[in-house]
């Protein structure tokens, strides 16, 4: 058998797992405990010593727990809630304002947290309901909430960044840099198509009675305060990373100390606070790490199969396709995978496939990594059975049904799709402040 075949029927029998149900990690390290086993009998045995050893020693695999750590900690802060009150009183007279503030809720729970999950939680169980008790439509309020929070994977610290990264064998800190431009264009995108829309459609988004918002100017100064605490802990964990005075380990303990003492400080620590966060932060750890070990068995034995370059020859040489259209043809698998798994997943599937590719067709493979997170956005929203869809049914109101949620998506979806390709035809967008900042 050909080692095209092999690399062939390795792909499968990992897909043919995943469709049994069983977990990620399980799925893709049976395959390939199996598959190097049968060819290299049993000094295969020393693949997943040698995985394991290559694991432990990344030592930005340090900062997963610390960044999950810090984003449960912020939610059970009370943080959002506070945001949310201010961007309520400083933009409620404004047509769309509160849908306009949600997003840029978003934007900051995105910036400290730097997970989907966490961004959509907050909107859906703070926001989502004040702005229906008010009038707001909710198909577009639904689609606020959901386009918002994808910018979790995007915006710095991205957690999923930090996953490619390691992966990929790229510098976080340089991803990191990538993904603030398209990060801001895209909530730019967002908050501009809101408050048009709801300009041109008034009776979407009514305005918030005098009475609420009658309140002396001190007092609304007071409630910028609440801006001040989000600031500090971004400044400090992100700023000082920037600027070399910390490490990306190092900014991650900056991080989750800070997230700490302001949580401490808002008197919302206790013992069993403590230990849900604790507990959360412990399980989705676990989750990444195996699923990192399992993706290195995999690829080791994948790339040694010289994988990248048949499916090279196959779409160069065989098929007469430019690198430019093999670079399409990733992105809309990258949408496809994402109908049907979550982030992790999808970059586990196909990083020992597109990585290596990538790099031999010649094209930046931090460039690459915001193409994929991007893609992963709108594969994450994309009907009928995108991750974030049945996330966001489950923690909606129930006056917000699956239709209308499938419904909010599609002017977000589009808007992604455009960033998409602004970034492919300029991709200076991504890549020239790390560029700046690394002096090149």
């Amino acid at each position: 058998m050909s080692y095209e075949m092999i690399a062939l029927l390795m792909f499968a029998g990992m897909m043919l797992m995943l469709l049994t149900g069983q977990r990620v990690f399980a799925a893709i390290g049976f395959v390939a405990a199996a598959v190097s086993l049968l060819l290299y009998g049993q000094g295969a045995v020393e693949m997943p010593f040698n995985a394991a050893f290559k694991l432990f020693n990344w030592f930005p695999m340090l900062t997963l727990p610390l960044f999950i750590y810090m984003g449960y900690v912020l939610a059970e802060a009370g943080i959002a809630e506070d945001l949310y009150r201010m961007f309520h009183v400083w933009f409620g007279r404004m047509r769309g304002g509160l849908a306009v503030g949600t997003m840029l809720l978003m934007v900051v729970v995105s910036a400290m947290n730097g997970l989907s999950v966490a961004g959509m939680a907050i909107g859906a169980t703070i926001a989502l309901p004040e702005m229906l008790r008010r009038g707001y439509d909710k198909v577009l309020i639904s689609g606020v909430v959901q386009g918002g929070s994808s910018l979790g994977i995007l915006v710095p610290p991205s957690v999923v960044m930090v996953l490619y990264g390691m992966i990929a064998r790229q510098p976080v800190s340089q991803l990191w840099l990538a993904g603030v431009i398209p990060g801001l264009l895209m909530a730019a995108l967002f908050i501009v198509y809101v408050a048009v829309r709801c300009r041109l459609q008034p009776h979407l988004s009514p305005i918030v009675s005098d009475e609420e918002l009658n309140m002396p100017l001190a007092e609304k100064l007071k409630l910028l305060r609440a801006g001040i605490i989000p600031f500090l802990i971004f400044f400090a964990m992100t700023g000082l990373f920037v600027m070399g005075y910390t490490s990306l380990v190092e900014s991650s303990a900056v991080g989750a100390t800070a997230a700490t003492l302001a949580a401490l400080y808002k008197g919302r620590m206790n013992r069993k606070v403590f230990h849900e966060v604790a507990r959360k932060t412990l399980l989705i750890s676990c989750m990444f790490l195996w699923i990192i070990l399992a993706a290195l068995a995999f690829g080791s034995v994948f790339d040694g199969l010289g994988a990248s370059r048949a499916l090279q020859g196959l779409f160069i040489n065989d098929w007469g396709l430019t690198p430019w259209e093999v670079m399409i043809l990733m992105q809309l698998s990258f949408i496809i995978l994402g109908v049907f798994l979550d982030d992790t997943a999808m970059l586990v599937i196909v990083a020992p496939l597109y990585i290596p590719l990538v790099r031999l067709l010649g094209f930046d493979l931090i460039w690459f990594g915001v193409l994929y997170t991007i893609t992963c956005q709108i594969a994450y929203i994309t009907p009928p059975f995108g991750y974030n869809l049945f996330l966001m049914k489950a923690m909606a109101p129930k006056e917000i049904t699956l239709v209308d949620i499938y419904r909010s998506i599609t002017p977000f979806a589009l808007m992604m799709i455009l960033m998409l390709a602004l970034l492919m035809i300029f991709p200076q967008l991504a890549l020239w402040l790390p560029h700046y900042v690394s002096g090149r």
